[in-house]
């Protein structure tokens, strides 16, 4: 196949998503959910409208311009793929097969559903990509390897695949900033990137910086509506397992009925917790952020005031060029 041809599929498969019905939709849902029931309809939904954009044509054709695509040498790539939260494989199925390679697939268990739907979809689209689209238990064949997991598991995969070319992605988290004067809309949107998926991407905040002598209330009164977390009763166990935590061990935090803010040093909270960490002056949050760099996957701040940072609300709304760990998989990808 020819990038044309490529780019082509996987702008009708942008469109076929943008017009799926609901009822398919809702069908998709169901079938992801039965295997992980984090996997819910609205979650999924948010997914694939992310995914769509991803596939835009204007986007899509911007994304790969500055590449060197059209004579590639098709090798087998290994994909390593989390299942933390829907599809989240998703780029780097596109980023393989898009550049000219064969894709030799790991799969999630948390997410096979909905990786192997979207594979069906693009080769009805355009048959010539079933061949370059495996799905494997053991990546022995490839010729280079995409992985991401935890930080045990990338040791592994660092000491595994260390005779290949190689991306290994370790766990990140991402922050939000607060000063204090954000506007109620700005607050409600921060609520976005904090609970979208029950807060299991890596793009999710987990933490937030916020100026000595800061108080939650009107963060916690904008995210009101959220309540509806509880609704999901794992996200539910969460929240109560980790209140008795903190209640049984006195540790001071506070609490709106359905998320937990405490503070601590760390980066990556649990499961419907916040953690956030003060700051005394701009240079004070300059350092701080430059301490966990390597360990961030994105900053919000409202309206992106902070240089490196992006508005509220839209952590979850990369773009194809928003490279996961910030590492370029086309430019790895189009070298090989």
């Amino acid at each position: 196949m020819i990038l044309e041809n490529r780019i082509a599929a996987f702008i009708q498969l942008g469109n076929r998503l943008r017009n799926m019905p609901a009822e398919e939709r809702q069908a998709l849902a169901f079938a992801a959910s039965s295997k992980n029931s984090w996997f819910d309809e609205e979650n999924v939904s948010c997914a694939l409208n992310g995914i769509t954009a991803f596939l835009d044509e204007q986007y899509l054709q911007e994304w790969i311009y500055p590449y060197k695509l059209n004579n590639i040498q098709p090798k087998k790539v290994g994909v390593v793929m989390a299942g933390n939260i829907p599809m989240v494989g998703f780029h780097d199925f596109l980023s393989v097969l898009i550049s000219g390679h064969y894709l030799l697939a790991k799969r999630s268990s948390n997410d096979e559903v909905l990786i192997t739907r979207l594979a069906q979809m693009l080769i009805q689209i355009e048959p010539a990509f079933a061949p370059y689209i495996q799905f494997v238990e053991r990546l022995n064949d490839s010729d280079a390897i995409i992985a991401t997991g935890s930080d045990n598991t990338s040791r592994y995969f660092e000491y595994y695949f260390a005779n290949r070319p190689h991306i290994i992605r370790k766990n990140r988290t991402s922050i939000g900033i607060l000063t204090g004067h954000e506007e109620r809309d700005d607050l409600h949107a921060l609520g976005e990137d904090i609970s979208r998926y029950y807060g299991l991407g890596c793009r999710n905040v987990s933490k937030v910086f916020v100026p000595e002598g800061y108080t939650f209330d009107k963060f916690f009164e904008a995210n009101a509506d959220r309540v509806k977390l509880l609704d999901h009763h794992k996200y539910q166990n969460n929240y109560d397992y980790n209140k008795s935590i903190l209640l049984v061990n006195r540790e001071p935090h506070f609490d709106n009925g359905f998320m937990l803010i405490r503070e601590s040093e760390q980066l990556v909270s649990p499961i419907s917790v916040l953690f956030y960490e003060t700051f005394s002056s701009l240079q004070d949050l300059r350092q701080k952020l430059a301490a966990v760099k390597e360990k961030t996957q994105c900053v919000v701040a409202a309206h992106g005031w902070l240089e490196g940072s992006i508005p509220f609300g839209e952590a979850q709304c990369p773009m194809p060029w928003d490279y996961a760990d910030g590492v370029d998989t086309l430019n790895f990808l189009q070298n090989l």
